[in-house]
This record gives C-alpha cells, sequence and structure tokens, in this order.
C-alpha cells in the first residue's frame, strides 16, 4: 500500500482552504450551546469542545468573532453545552443555519434558566469562567456546574462533513 504524499504550506491569505482542509483532518464531536436571551433560546452549532480540567471542572468552546451569535454567547452567565449523538445531524445543520431554531421548540430550562435538550449524549451546564480571544476567534472556558451523560453512538465532524460514528 502507498501512502500519499504530505503536501506541506506555510498558511497564508492566499491558501486559506488548505489550512481549512488540513484543520478538517482532525474528527471532531458535535455540539450545540445553548444560551437564554429575552427573546428566547440562542443556539450555535460548534465543532470546537474540548474539556480542560478536573479541578475545577472545566470545559471550553470557542465562537468566531465575527458571527452574528457571538454577542449573545459573549454576554452569556450561563451556557449549555450539548454533546450529539450519532442521530441528530438534522439538528446540528439545523441550529448551524438559524440561531432561533430552537425558540419553538418546547425546550425545558435546567437550573441556571438556560434552554436545554432532552436527549444528547452529553450535557454540560456551565458558568462563564474566563474568555480568551484568539485570533478570530473567542475561547469561552466555562465552570461545570452540572452534568448529565446517556449511552449512545456520537455524532462526529470531519473534513467539512457531518457523521454518525458506530462504535464497534
Amino acid at each position: 500500500m502507498t501512502r500519499p504524499i504530505p503536501h506541506s504550506f506555510v498558511p497564508d491569505p492566499q491558501n486559506g482552504r488548505l489550512l481549512r482542509d488540513a484543520f478538517g483532518r482532525f474528527a471532531t464531536g458535535v455540539t450545540v450551546v445553548t444560551a437564554a436571551t429575552e427573546g428566547g433560546c440562542a443556539a450555535m452549532t460548534a465543532n470546537s469542545f474540548s474539556s480542560i480540567s478536573m479541578d475545577p471542572p472545566l470545559v471550553m468552546w470557542s465562537p468566531a468573532l465575527a458571527s452574528s451569535r457571538f454577542p449573545v454567547f459573549a454576554q452569556a452567565r450561563h451556557f449549555a453545552i450539548h454533546v450529539l449523538a450519532a442521530d441528530q445531524a438534522d439538528l446540528a445543520w439545523t441550529v448551524a443555519r438559524n440561531r432561533n431554531a430552537l425558540d419553538h421548540a418546547g425546550l425545558s430550562a435546567n437550573a441556571y434558566g438556560v434552554p436545554v435538550l432532552d436527549r444528547c449524549l452529553a450535557r454540560f451546564d456551565c458558568d462563564l469562567f474566563a474568555m480568551h480571544e484568539a485570533g478570530d476567534h473567542m475561547i469561552i472556558v466555562g465552570r461545570v456546574l452540572h452534568a448529565q451523560i446517556t449511552e449512545g453512538d456520537p455524532l462526529a465532524f470531519f473534513g467539512g462533513q457531518i457523521a454518525g460514528i458506530a462504535r464497534g
């Protein structure tokens, strides 16, 4: 079996697509982040989620500064991160296209007033811990106040595509 020859490059504005493709070689889980607003539920699909620390329990995600949804999440004191299951690709795409997609979904609220999905692989109810500007994104660090998990197969993002992954 022959291995493909790597394509090396120095990232610059003229080859942004190559850098995006290189970033896309790392498979990530897919999440939906929610926050409460005066008008209802703000939601964003994000694959930039990661755990950071066990003590204190910290997680992070990273929205784009240019996103029209960024101001809502930058001002949110509390938010919830939902790790999606393999059969929730439609939900991920719907939320990616429409920040208010969950407004009339009849979501319940967690103890902090944040609208939450009643079904996902894991949910992290967070209090804002820190924010760090990082290029064209903001790293939002949340302290996990409450978590829940369930069994199931994960939804993953790889190479610009969302797909369910069956554990085997």
